[in-house]
């Protein structure tokens, strides 16, 4: 490896307890890009973002951020180059939009931890961003599941890193605010170069807003690439247990999976 990259891991492994999830897995994320991580349910894709933010201490090995192993860095440290939103976040009762957001300037914050001018000016960025501006007062419960995910994002927005980790933020999401959350990270990308890692469980939505694609299975990478060279009838196949054709769709210019049928699972050795 070359180490260029500002994160990537080497002979990662994680576990839980004494179950290993991740096994020896080395992986740069590429810098200014969206890379997503595909792979069937339980194959150590959240395991392994969470590896990467630094919110699971690894069993060997280790994850890097600018060169120096992430899990004996500062939280604070860490929280200012990187952000990240798990699945299923909760916020205290009553919070607003605006306060939910405030909470993401915590790493910046001095001593005193008082929200400054410059604050408030990241938090109003993060709400245009998001384009949710009109629901700055609302109270996160009120909000749709849509709206509340928007929300959530802005506040890792507000945070300001130039690495952002997502797990599932499409999750229970009509296909309306699906692509409202994509449409933002796709934005926020093309803008302002985040470097943003995503774990989706929709192929095609992957194969769209990506750049490069990490296709992980039983803990350990399967192949890598662009969407066009990982989003084949084969892997579908051999990942996924699926016989699918690919298309090519004409706007986005993306690979397109429509799935057929269920292929025989594996067989236990």
């Amino acid at each position: 490896m070359t180490h260029a990259n500002r994160l990537y891991c080497d002979q990662l492994t994680l576990a839980y307890d004494q179950t290993e999830v991740v096994h020896q897995l080395s992986l740069e994320i590429p810098v200014g890009q969206i890379t997503t991580l595909i792979g069937p349910n339980g194959c150590g894709k959240s395991t392994l973002l969470k590896g990467l933010a630094r919110l699971l201490r690894p069993k060997q090995g280790a994850a890097y951020l600018d060169g120096k192993a992430i899990h004996l860095q500062s939280t604070r440290q860490v929280a200012r180059q990187l952000g990240v939103l798990l699945q299923n976040p909760e916020a205290p009762e009553g919070l607003t939009v605006r306060e939910l957001l405030a909470l993401g300037r915590y790493p910046h914050q001095g001593f005193f931890g008082s929200i400054t001018s410059a604050d408030e000016s990241k938090i109003d960025q993060a709400l245009h961003v998001a384009g949710i501006e009109h629901l700055a007062e609302r109270p996160l419960g009120e909000l749709s599941g849509g709206q509340r995910q928007l929300a959530w994002i802005a506040m890792v927005l507000a945070q300001d890193t130039e690495i952002i980790l997502l797990d599932e933020p499409t999750t229970f999401l009509d296909m309306v605010h699906q692509l409202e959350v994509l449409d933002v990270l796709d934005r926020l990308q093309r803008e302002q170069a985040r470097t943003i890692v995503l774990v989706l469980h929709d192929i095609n939505h992957a194969a769209r807003y990506s750049h490069h694609l990490v296709a992980i299975e039983d803990g350990t990478i399967v192949d890598q690439g662009s969407p066009r060279q990982i989003v084949t009838p084969q892997l579908l196949a051999n990942v996924f247990r699926i016989a699918a054709s690919v298309l090519i769709d004409p706007e986005s210019a993306s690979p397109y999976c429509i799935a057929r049928r269920p292929l025989p699972q594996r067989q236990a050795v």
